[in-house]
């Protein structure tokens, strides 16, 4: 009797454990603003404050670069980690900040967007939770802006939180508010008051702990279906991956000298290829001179197309054999005082882990060069372990 009311007492023991664990699992929410004088900051704390309201989510504040460097940034503003663009995707909710420049997000966040292109191609914000607060000197163009930034984060898929009425218990309708039924905003420029007001702040806070509400039911949903889900789930067909995102392989480059286009050794294929497209090297030169960041995305996204197809025929074209992508070196034809070379490899590992899944996760290495063969903006090296 003794022995079996051990058994169940360490049962019970492990059942609390497995619980614990799986409750101090975090929802993440990032709070990404630019501020420059401080009025965007103030309601980001505050949303920042209604996020960690919500049980078992984190909140981390942080501000996009600046365009002019030399710009004065409000003390404590400044002292904010500064956000990259890829780190957006780890996160389980983001809520957006901004002064309102021309009816329009600041060119700040409007640029530090710009830089999306991979995650909008690997569809890596699609389904997460969003909301965007903004801070108004006049309070003229708050709702359209916020509304055109709407525009940016609906054409990444993200699920947009609003705040309609919330808030409107704890108004104080005797002094002029910036809040709209989109999102909070702060009237900087009104003379009545310290800015923001408490009921700005108040709105600002209910915001936050709704984006929290529907981060963490997104979240545990998915870890549901993720649990539900793993012992029936089918193989991945690299091939229907290819058609669903419309991804179309070039013709494998063929050598041009006394070498062969991929070899494989102990299960591994090691590949090289540069930006050949249609027989010429696409967006050639030196990045940060003749070549915009841009160009060299675009040039690293083709080289990455030309892996995968010499790939494809190192594994007798059933692209289903590869077990992992186990290394990819970026090397880029760029200025000296170029430092953004991760970036532009971004390109590359985006689409390596859409059409691999998680065979596609991979260790990385950037290199800059004075120069790369045939002038091409970008050479990779690949490592890929196959059947």
């Amino acid at each position: 009797m003794k022995k079996q009311l051990l058994v169940l007492l360490i049962a019970v023991f492990i059942g609390f454990g497995a619980n614990a664990q799986v409750k101090s699992s975090e929802t993440n929410v990032l709070v990404l603003i630019y501020s420059q004088s401080g009025g965007t900051y103030k309601m980001a704390k505050a949303i920042a404050e209604g996020i960690q309201e919500y049980p078992n989510t984190k909140a981390t504040l942080k501000r996009v670069p600046s365009i002019n460097t030399k710009e004065k940034l409000n003390a404590d503003v400044e002292k904010l980690p500064i956000a990259n663009i890829e780190e957006l995707a780890n996160y389980d909710g983001i809520a957006f900040g901004s002064p309102v420049h021309f009816a329009n997000i600041s060119a700040d966040m409007n640029y530090f967007f710009s830089q999306s292109i991979p995650l909008w191609t690997s569809r890596a914000l699609e389904g997460k939770p969003t909301t965007v607060f903004m801070s108004a000197g006049s309070g003229a163009g708050k709702e359209a802006a916020i509304l055109s930034f709407w525009n940016i984060l609906a054409s990444h898929g993200m699920v947009i939180v609003p705040t309609g009425i919330m808030g409107m218990a704890t108004l104080d309708k005797t002094v002029p508010q910036g809040n709209t039924p989109f999102g909070a905003t702060s009237l900087a420029g009104s003379p009545v008051g310290p800015r923001p007001s408490q009921s700005e702040l108040n709105l600002a806070k209910e915001q936050g702990k709704a984006l929290a509400r529907v981060a963490s039911g997104l979240k545990n949903t998915e870890n549901i279906k993720s649990v539900k889900t793993t012992s029936t789930e089918t193989k991945m067909d690299i091939n229907k991956t290819l058609k669903d995102n419309n991804i179309v392989l070039p013709e494998a480059p063929k050598p041009v000298g006394n070498y062969v286009p991929f070899t494989i050794s102990d299960h591994k294929v090691y590949i090289n290829q540069v930006a050949l497209k249609d027989g010429k090297i696409l967006n050639p030169g030196k990045v940060g001179a003749t070549v915009t960041e841009d160009q060299a995305k675009e040039a690293t996204y083709q080289t990455m197309l030309n892996v995968i197809a010499v790939l494809k025929e190192a594994c007798g074209g059933d692209l289903n054999k590869v077990k992992q992508c186990v290394q990819l070196t970026g090397y880029f034809n760029t200025t000296p005082e170029y430092t953004q070379h991760a970036a532009l490899m971004n390109s590359a590992s985006n689409l390596t882990a859409l059409v691999f899944g998680e065979k596609g996760k991979h260790a990385r290495a950037t290199i800059g060069a004075a120069s790369l063969p045939i002038n091409s903006a970008v050479e990779i090296q690949a490592i890929f372990e196959i059947e």
